[in-house]
């Protein structure tokens, strides 16, 4: 046992204090260990937040010309510091109070790397102290003081997140977009994972924070002999992968329980490889955070064929229930519905119903014939899609529309993916997004959330791919391995993702192979693409009509995997001024009464200036990014494309303070106190998977003196 003086005890204190509850500081990510989003201070009130000013920007000098980077980044306050991480994935340590840099590391050596990032995780025992980065496939220890890597953590101060899935290494692409989180001395981290036939498997792992070796695995695709083998393909936990925790995690403390939404499993949109109900895919895991063992897991979507991932972290709370106060978990979903669970034996605190689902059409595909429904709360998006709700901004609108999806199926939530097209809703961009919700004492939760609906049609492999020899080499991999899916089957680009289309005129087949390999932006890197075939699809991309004909010929597929389709990608439903279409709202911010199981709010979330010109309400935009709430009554959110930020009104969700970000605020605020005055800071980053202007910027606001 290691035994600390009475001055670092008292340290010791306070710091698990700072690390798991937030009493007016935000040390961890999403606020706390409860993943509350909530904040204790209260000196910027209803009545005084108009008074608020900027109290200092800093800027990364980073944003991409090509509108495509981004910050997702929600800043932490510890050891005195701010930490924030950059465009290019750089972790920056800055002075609260003025924004001032006080270092910088650098995870990639000063090569330019853009990605994905939503925070850091701190972690102190009131002597030894340290900060966690994910950057590309490794987890690096940073000291908390100076930037510098802890040399004795995992090799040289990093761990490759590759390593211990029980697959090669060198052929899979896992990175970590949202920070692990901590429990006493171990680190439980999340991944990310490829979503394509031969993505990664997204097992959850516990490090020890001082050395970073594994503490415990939980097999999110159980094992053989494992609890929910059963309900996969015998050989599953071979071939199949996904069912990965990204959008973070929460943990009850005092009961020693961490809290883990999972993804599907890839490929996210057939499943006739893995028939079955896929334990442990898109479940809410309720684990012992010492030792990994389950202790209970609801799974809210069975056999996913929607990319109907958890998306963000659950929420711990405490409700009232028939007059007993009972602490509970909520789970947002992308399908605009919230289950609500006792957090220690997992039953259900409303109704849940199975209720029955269409068949698929694809061949060797066998839907689960029922899905959940809870019963309360209502949903918050909307959860079918029929002519009625086709967009009726302008008849011209409406006819475009019409036009679009001639031939499409209209659909409800879980209508099957099929080869002659469905408008997918809410869709895989509806309902919560990664910035999840927030929660007060009252038992409220506040949620924004998405109405937009996607075009989606399936094709099998085979015709997917033209009939010449090297098309079907290249463009085989292309779509296998998921470039279709953000670029286009045709190469011409789904906004906000770039044409590939004469890309021999912008970028040369050296810089393509460096991007194919690490990454850059919102496209990962593909270290599952052999040589050979990085080389086959880089003819197909370059149109070279004479390159790698005989020794890429095209890959068999026999057994039960012989019948495989791909989808036309990430298609959201526009109009012909890229409006989404259908009737507004097209962007919500929602306030639940998790008590009683009723929406007791929701309002338009952003706005669109041309419409506005034209007359109409604001109709709501696509949002990314979540909610913070305070003491004060108010709850700060930027998230919608016309990057303003703006605090609501709890009470009534009316618009109270607004204000024009640099970029788009597609983050979440933290709220911290220096020096006796409360700040809000928010990460401008624009970009990313939105496609506004790409922004370097952080904000903070204070009231003015």
């Amino acid at each position: 046992m290691k035994y600390l003086s009475i001055t670092s005890f008292i340290v010791f204190l306070c710091s698990c204090g700072e690390n798991h509850k937030n009493e007016g500081t935000w040390s961890v990510y999403h606020g706390d260990a409860e993943s509350t989003a909530f904040s204790s201070l209260d000196q910027i009130t209803r009545q005084n937040v108009q008074k608020l000013e900027v109290a200092w920007t800093y800027h990364t000098g980073e944003a991409d010309s090509g509108n495509r980077s981004t910050i997702e980044c929600n800043p932490i306050i510890a050891n005195g510091m701010l930490y924030v991480t950059s465009p290019q994935l750089k972790l920056i340590a800055l002075e609260p109070g003025s924004g001032k840099e006080l270092w910088k590391f650098d995870p990639f050596e000063n090569t330019q790397a853009y990605g994905v990032n939503r925070g850091v995780t701190y972690w102190t025992d009131g002597v030894d102290k340290r900060l966690f980065i994910s950057a590309g496939s490794f987890l690096y220890a940073v000291n908390p003081d100076n930037g510098k890597v802890v040399e004795s953590f995992g090799s040289s101060g990093k761990l490759d997140l590759r390593q211990g899935l029980g697959r090669d290494p060198e052929q899979l692409a896992v990175e970590s977009t949202s920070p692990g989180i901590v429990f006493k001395d171990i680190l439980i981290q999340g991944s990310a994972v490829g979503e394509g036939y031969d993505g990664a498997p997204g097992f959850i792992r516990a490090f020890d924070v001082r050395a970073g070796k594994t503490v415990w695995t939980f097999h999110t695709i159980p094992q053989p002999g494992e609890p929910g083998w059963y309900t996969w393909p015998k050989n599953a936990y071979k071939e199949v992968g996904g069912v990965n925790c990204w959008g973070g995690m929460a943990i009850d403390i005092k009961r020693g329980i961490v809290y883990i939404p999972t993804g599907s499993a890839a490929f996210d949109f057939y499943g006739g490889n893995r028939k079955g109900k896929n334990l442990y895919a898109n479940c809410l895991l309720a684990v012992e955070a010492a030792t990994g063992k389950l202790k209970w897991h609801y799974q809210l979507v069975h056999h996913d064929l929607w990319d109907y991932d958890l998306p963000a972290p659950p929420n711990l709370l405490t409700v009232t229930h028939d007059g007993r106060r009972i602490d509970a978990v909520a789970q947002v979903t992308k399908m605009g519905m919230v289950f609500l669970f006792n957090r220690e034996t997992g039953e259900p605190l409303f109704p849940i119903e199975e209720r029955p689902v269409p068949k698929s059409d694809l061949l060797g595909e066998e839907v689960w014939g029922t899905q959940p429904f809870p019963v309360k709360p209502p949903p918050f998006s909307r959860q079918k899609f029929t002519e009625e709700d086709i967009t009726d901004i302008s008849p011209e609108a409406r006819q475009y529309v019409l036009e679009q999806i001639k031939g499409y199926k209209m659909s409800t939530i879980f209508t099957a993916p099929s080869t002659e097209g469905i408008i997918q809703f809410p869709g895989t961009r509806g309902g919560a997004e990664w910035g999840g919700a927030a929660v007060d004492p009252k038992g409220i939760l506040y949620v924004n959330a998405n109405e937009i609906p996607m075009e989606m049609k399936m094709k099998p492999l085979d015709e997917a791919v033209k009939d010449e020899l090297l098309a079907t080499a290249g463009q085989r991999i292309y779509t296998l391995n998921n470039c279709a899916t953000c670029h286009g089957a045709d190469r011409a680009g789904v906004k906000p993702f770039p044409s590939l289309q004469n890309i021999s005129k912008r970028l040369s087949e050296k810089q393509v192979k460096s991007i194919l390999t690490t990454g850059k932006g919102q496209m990962p890197s593909f270290p599952n693409i052999t040589e050979k075939d990085r080389n086959a699809l880089i003819a197909f991309l370059y149109d070279k009509k004479d390159a790698f004909v005989t020794q890429f010929a095209p890959k068999t597929i026999s057994g039960e995997t012989k019948y495989r389709y791909v989808h036309n990608g990430w298609n959201p439903l526009m109009d012909q001024d890229e409006h989404p279409g259908l009737k507004p709202p097209w962007g919500t911010l929602n306030a639940i009464d998790l008590n009683k199981g009723e929406i007791l709010w929701k309002v338009a979330l952003g706005e669109y200036p041309d419409l506005i010109a034209k007359g109409l309400p604001p109709t709501g935009t696509q949002n990314i990014g979540g909610p913070a709430v305070t003491a004060g009554g108010l709850i700060f959110i930027a998230a919608a494309r016309d990057e303003k930020l703006r605090a609501f009104d709890t009470a009534t969700g009316k618009i109270l303070w607004e204000y024009k970000l640099p970029a788009g605020g597609y983050a979440t605020p933290a709220v911290y106190s220096v020096d006796g005055k409360q700040y809000v800071v928010i990460a401008a980053g624009g970009g990313g998977k939105v496609g506004t202007r790409s922004g370097d910027t952080y904000v903070a606001f204070k009231l003015k003196e």
